[in-house]
């Protein structure tokens, strides 16, 4: 099946592997790629991918590599030189010290989408037939590799893209922590698998130094057992050798992988291997590549400690346990930090620990776990240090930057007003002490949040204010027009969050909340097919986007692709059997087809799950009014009014109070409504209400 056309080969070795393949019946080849992660780091394979075809895809189809530009210089930067930067933000341009927002770990998911879709572009700009790609050595994958790959095996035709996976006999290990699209689910729905053992090459005749030229990818542990018998100044020149051949090839993407191994275990581990460790650490965790930045702080924390590199041992303990903390794994961050005040006196050190901790207790924790006074004592303790700090620039950005955090512990503990006084406070003081050009990214990050807080307190049109202004500050940034066509939606101004939700989408790699919402507000314009589209398009990037299925189907029902609507209806079913709103979507079709006692039926599922949902009430009373047992459709309606106040229920419950012999109590339904606003409907129900009685 065209499912199965995928290949997963688990071979013994890589050579076996590639033997294997030449015995599959496969289209023309398009790259053969390595995921090894010690050759490049995070997207390893990916980089491999891109460097291959796009030089050709700038000739066939520049489109689209203008349009996955931040994609494709995320993780191929080598390409720089050809590919033009167009969406820069200032979180993309901040200068190191004045980082202060680093990127969701979801960005990797929005990369990898955006990928998928340029590498099927490019694909299909070919006009000679569809192609392979061999990816090797995915047991070595780095997270981003394995992201990649799973989506890239769930999306890819195999008609028009065959991927070939090879890794050692068992299948990739799940990284640690959350993992939206984990590899090796994908690797058993989407691949066929072909095990393949053999007895391993002949060894090279110097296998010490084909483990080091090789980057340490060899997967004959014979070469590795060869390298571990030299002794340490003889392997230490075999990696200083292939520093100096790695280097001259000015390839930014070894400088996160290969050449940090090389620097690491050469001749002078603190002269060139704590700065090589560092580069790549901060190049990392600017990216959100943030399980590398972990293994590189960890290995960066065996070459020094507090008392021979103060500033280095800091800088790999703290972005390493940042790193955590995103990647939902808060709770193995919190000892780092207790070594840390335990190993150092210097106040820097004692300010960004008290920082940190603060924000695991008040945002990382779990729900359950979090303690917001534990929080404000380390938040103040921070706040104190910084304003302690003898250059006055750098006082006033720390302080701002810790009293950001404690309007964060003000908003969790519900004290609204409170949180705006000290981000007013804040903009206020960075607006008198610095340059209007210094710490750009933290006074746009201070003004979203301000944007968010007013708009919590009801100050809508100020917050829509805050959020055009960040919008002014930094352009490019897309969730600013995405929080700006939220806060519009809420307005009842659908026209102008369309507009937000639009440009979100043109700035963004794809994420499905803005083409979810886009849909919605399309919707409500009367698009109900272009909703129709934006909706099925979540589901290509998030088949279990909660609620996709259901808005979507309740659309195709509106334009009478039954069919379909029932697909979604199953779909969204088989997600969450307990959604009474999918119940009543197919109680609708059911309706449509005639099944009134199959409708009645999933009604009752609906109902089993949601004693109080409203909408199953008045399905109920509308299906009985259908079928003429008016006692059935009142008792239906009125519990459904008792529960909602929606207009549409007390209009039919009145309908069927004047069919009832009750004209007087529908009449008093509708003078309620007409109260509230006129509608020629409701008041010719009324006058046929007056009439009767």
């Amino acid at each position: 099946m065209a499912e199965h056309r995928h290949h997963w080969i688990r071979a013994t070795h890589r050579s076996a592997a590639a033997d294997a393949r030449t015995g599959l019946d496969l289209p023309e080849l398009l790259a053969t790629v390595s995921a090894h992660r010690r050759l490049r780091g995070p997207y390893t394979a990916v980089g491999g991918i891109l460097r291959a075809v796009v030089p050709d895809a700038l000739v066939r189809c520049p489109e689209a590599v203008a349009r996955h530009d931040v994609e494709i210089l995320s993780t191929a930067p080598e390409l720089r030189p050809v590919v033009r930067a167009t969406r820069e933000t200032l979180t993309s341009l901040a200068i190191p010290k004045e980082r202060t927002r680093f990127y969701s770990r979801l960005r990797t998911l929005r990369i990898t989408h955006g990928l998928v879709e340029f590498l099927t572009a490019y694909v299909r700009s070919l006009d000679d037939g569809p192609r392979t790609l061999a990816v090797e050595d995915v047991q070595h994958a780095d997270p981003t590799d394995q992201e990649f790959l799973a989506v890239l095996l769930r999306r890819a035709d195999p008609a028009l893209l065959t991927v070939v996976i090879g890794t050692g006999p068992d299948a990739p290990a799940v990284p640690e922590g959350p993992v939206e699209a984990p590899l090796p689910p994908a690797l058993a729905a989407h691949c066929a698998v072909l095990d393949v053992d053999a007895a391993p090459q002949p060894l090279p005749a110097d296998p010490a130094r084909a483990w080091v030229d090789g980057d340490g990818t060899s997967d004959d542990p014979r070469t590795e057992q060869a390298y571990l018998a030299l002794p340490a100044d003889r392997r230490a020149a075999l990696h200083d050798r292939r520093y100096r051949e790695l280097t001259a090839l000015a390839e930014e993407s070894l400088g996160h992988g290969a050449l940090t191994w090389h620097a690491q275990y050469g001749g002078d581990p603190a002269g060139t291997g704590i700065p090589a460790l560092r580069r790549a650490l901060d190049t990392c965790i600017d990216l959100g590549f943030y399980h590398a930045t972990v293994e590189l702080g960890e290995r960066g924390l065996t070459l020094t400690g507090p008392d021979q590199d103060l500033d280095a041992w800091w800088a790999f303990t703290t972005k390493m346990t940042t790193s955590l903390a995103a990647l939902g794994l808060p709770e193995r961050s919190l000892p780092f930090y207790t070594e840390a005040r335990a190993l150092s006196t210097h106040p820097l050190v004692h300010m960004q620990a008290a920082y940190a901790t603060s924000m695991l207790y008040t945002r990382h924790f779990e729900p359950g776990e979090r303690d917001h006074l534990v929080a404000r004592g380390w938040i103040n303790l921070a706040i104190a240090l910084a304003e302690q700090l003898p250059d006055p620039k750098e006082r006033v950005a720390r302080a701002v930057f810790n009293r950001n955090g404690l309007a964060l512990i003000e908003l969790h503990q519900g004290n609204l007003t409170g949180a705006l006084t000290l981000l007013d406070s804040c903009l206020a003081t960075l607006d008198e002490t610095l340059d209007p050009d210094e710490h750009a990214l933290h006074r746009s990050v201070l003004r979203h949040n301000r944007a968010q807080v007013t708009g919590q307190l009801g100050m809508h049109e100020e917050s829509i204010a805050d959020f055009t202004e960040v919008i002014t500050l930094d352009p490019n940034y897309a969730e600013y027009h995405f929080d700006r066509g939220i806060a519009r939606r809420g307005l009842g101004r659908p026209v102008e969050a369309l507009a937000d939700f639009e440009q979100a989408v043109r700035l963004s790699p794809p994420f499905p909340e803005a083409y979810y919402n886009r849909a919605d507000v399309r919707a409500e314009l009367g698009d109900l097919e272009g909703a129709v589209d934006d909706f099925g398009y979540v589901l290509e990037l998030d088949p279990a986007f909660p609620d996709a299925h259901l808005n979507r189907g309740g659309l195709l029902l509106a334009l009478g692709r039954l069919q379909d609507a029932w697909q979604d209806a199953e779909a969204g079913l088989a997600l969450t059997p307990n959604s009474p709103e999918l119940w009543c979507l197919k109680a609708q079709l059911h309706v449509e087809a005639g099944a009134a006692e199959e409708a009645l039926r999933a009604l009752g599922f609906a109902l089993a799950a949601a004693p109080e949902y409203a909408p199953a009430w008045a399905l109920r009373g509308g299906l009985a009014y259908e079928q003429g047992d008016l006692p059935a459709a009142l008792s239906a309606l009125e519990r459904a009014a008792e529960l909602s106040p929606d207009p549409e229920i007390r209009f039919n419950l009145a309908v069927a109070l004047r069919e009832s012999g009750r004209p007087e109590r529908a009449a008093e339904l509708l003078d309620t409504l007409l109260s509230e606003e006129e509608d020629p409907d409701v008041r010719a129900e009324r006058d046929r209400c007056l009439a009767a009685g």
